[in-house]
């Protein structure tokens, strides 16, 4: 049972770590978007990018000490941060559309969760 805690923590911690990640990115996106004359049409694909790595990192720190099932548990930190970033999202737009770009950050989300949760438990401690 305690064992079990501690895996569904450490999922928290994951998704903890990612979001932390995202802001960080985030903000150093903001200070390169008013500094520089680079076009905002790259919002959406660094957005993506941003997800991608956050969830990447987020999930590689958390499954190191894990000896099993990176994929899995990477995969489930990457689904909960898309749902929680939809959840959000769709509250404060008024809208909750599944649409192509949804679709792609889910995917995003499923695809860096696993390979981070691979590469996490592959690091030799």
């Amino acid at each position: 049972m305690e064992e079990k805690i501690n895996e569904f923590w450490n999922l928290g911690k994951g998704i903890i770590i990612s979001f932390a990640v995202t802001i960080i990115l985030f903000y150093l996106l903001g200070i390169i978007l008013s500094c520089t004359s680079i076009s905002e049409n790259i919002i959406t694909p660094a957005v993506i990018v941003i997800t991608g790595i956050s969830i990447l990192i987020g999930t590689s720190i958390v499954t190191i000490k894990s000896k099993k099932r990176g994929m899995i548990k990477g995969s489930i930190v990457g689904a909960t941060y898309f749902g929680i970033i939809y959840l959000i999202s769709s509250i404060l737009l008024n809208n909750f559309e599944i649409n192509v770009y949804s679709i792609i950050m889910l995917f995003v989300a499923f695809l860096c969760g696993g390979i981070g949760g691979v590469v996490g438990v592959n690091i030799k401690n």
